[in-house]
């Protein structure tokens, strides 16, 4: 037993398996299953503006920055928020895998109705299995909690900077979404927004 253990532990040393590796490999896992999900995707019946596009994607290239670019001297936007510890990394790595499965549910039950973009697909569907159940807008919520993890494993301030622009750029999409979506569904969307949570689950 203590071979096979050690044998693990030096392939494991060798391998260089770290947090943040584990972080960036989630986080490839989830690109490629999101580009082979939107293969299959509804024609567009009606798209947002360029221009409304851009309020929301601007942000995202904000948030970005803060986020990933360590090598700037971020002075006190550097400063650590929590202790920059091994334990603590793992956390972060175990809250992004966690939220990154929820996004992939969420887009699973979502299917050919999925788009990058604010629109309404040809013979749109409003989705309430799965996550939809209790929250509207599960995707964001996955995407939310997996980029808590990444700040988490960063540990600095500029990382819950970056998340709260982040939420703001989602809720700014979310709410155009269901702009669209009140005036293809109706009554039917607004009595879906009495029983669910914007990107948190109600249970009621």
């Amino acid at each position: 037993m203590e071979t096979v253990y050690s044998v693990l532990r030096s392939l494991w040393l060798w391998l260089e398996i770290t947090p943040e590796r584990v972080i960036g490999f989630l986080w490839m896992l989830f690109l490629l299953y999101w580009l082979v999900s939107a293969l299959n995707r509804k024609k567009t019946k009606r798209r947002e503006s360029r221009i409304k596009r851009l309020g929301y994607v601007l942000p995202l290239l904000v948030a970005f920055y803060l986020l990933y670019n360590g090598y700037f001297d971020f002075g006190l936007l550097g400063k650590y928020f929590a202790p920059h510890t091994l334990t603590v990394e793992w956390i972060g790595a175990a809250i992004t895998a966690a939220g990154l499965f929820v996004a992939c549910w969420a887009r699973f039950h979502l299917g050919a109705n999925w788009s990058g973009v604010v629109t309404l697909k040809e013979g749109h569907e409003l989705i309430r299995t799965g996550p939809y159940r209790n929250i509207r807008h599960p995707i964001y919520t996955g995407i939310l909690l997996g980029f808590l993890g990444n700040v988490i494993a960063i540990g600095q301030v500029r990382g819950l900077i970056a998340l709260a622009v982040i939420w703001g750029s989602f809720y700014i999409k979310a709410r155009r979404e269901e702009s669209f979506l009140v005036q293809e569904f109706g009554p039917k969307f607004d009595e879906h927004t009495r029983h669910t949570g914007m990107f948190l689950p109600k249970f009621s």
